[in-house]
């Protein structure tokens, strides 16, 4: 019965959300996208990205998530920018990209330090990065975002950022703040290391970096939102989720990796991550 509501769901999303293409009109439509998505994956300025494809695997997630060019969409906690070097361009010219940190001011020092002031960082780097002009790279911390913005965002993506929600006290604020943004038909996706099922609390508080599937999705839907489908495209079965010092302790930063340990580390790889998809719900 789930594989079959999974597939229910999966089928449900590959529909237009509007009126209906005629089929040859919508196998042009996502043959074209592919190739746009493709030459972007294929750019030289992504040459230090690629090694991360196979974990990352982004025109799988992009799919799945139903991200197309011309969209509206927020980078939820862009880091070093390796979605923005993959979505500045993919959405193209009539597509708007939009860099989205937290409200940081009352968590920690590092953590302050780490995601102020983006509107001041963000849009000069994703210049440089991608070769489009700074003034169409959008960035705020949530407390600066204008009321304008509201409800004009086709898409919100969360990649890997979930547990220091969770762990600093931020997810509500900042669910809210996201489910404001979402047009009334927007999608919120989210990837997420993935615990086990059975993992006690004290190891998905956040501080290890992995999450329960059931506790992300209760959370998230208790903002205003609901579970429209859930992919595999991002699992990896090679995890046992139950690293001592968390996920750092894998690929690419090998935390505390020994010489008796690095190799076992290195060969299961990034870790093994839920990917969800998740509606505005009015």
């Amino acid at each position: 019965m789930r594989r079959k509501v999974l597939a229910l769901a999966a089928l449900a999303l590959a529909l237009p959300a509007s009126l209906p293409l005629s089929r040859p009109a919508l196998a042009k439509d996502q043959a074209s996208e592919a190739q746009t998505l493709a030459a972007v994956l294929a750019d030289p300025r992504r040459t230090a990205d690629k090694s991360r494809d196979q974990y990352r695997h982004p025109a799988e997630t992009l799919a799945f998530f139903r991200v197309k060019p011309g969209m509206t969409v927020v980078d939820y906690m862009p880091s070093s920018g390796w979605w923005t070097r993959v979505l500045v361009p993919y959405l193209g010219e009539s597509g708007h990209y939009i860099g989205l940190n937290p409200d940081a001011r009352n968590s920690t020092e590092y953590f302050r330090n780490n995601t102020a002031n983006l509107a001041g960082t963000l849009p000069a780097k994703a210049a440089e990065w991608t070769g489009v002009p700074a003034e169409r790279i959008g960035a705020y911390n949530t407390q600066d975002l204008p009321a304008a913005l509201n409800g004009t965002v086709d898409r919100v993506l969360i990649f890997r950022e979930m547990h220091n929600l969770w762990r600093l006290n931020l997810l509500r604020s900042e669910l809210l703040a996201i489910h404001a943004l979402l047009k009334n038909d927007g999608l919120l996706g989210i990837e997420q290391h993935r615990a086990r099922k059975d993992a006690p609390a004290s190891y998905t508080d956040g501080n290890k970096g992995y999450l329960r599937v059931q506790d992300v999705i209760g959370l998230v839907e208790a903002h205003g939102f609901e579970l429209v489908g859930q992919s595999e495209v991002n699992a990896n079965p090679k995890d046992p989720a139950d690293h001592p010092q968390g996920v750092w302790m894998l690929p690419p930063g090998l935390r505390g990796a020994t010489d008796e340990t690095r190799a076992r580390l290195t060969a299961i790889g990034e870790s093994d991550r839920m990917t969800l998809l998740f509606r505005k719900r009015r």
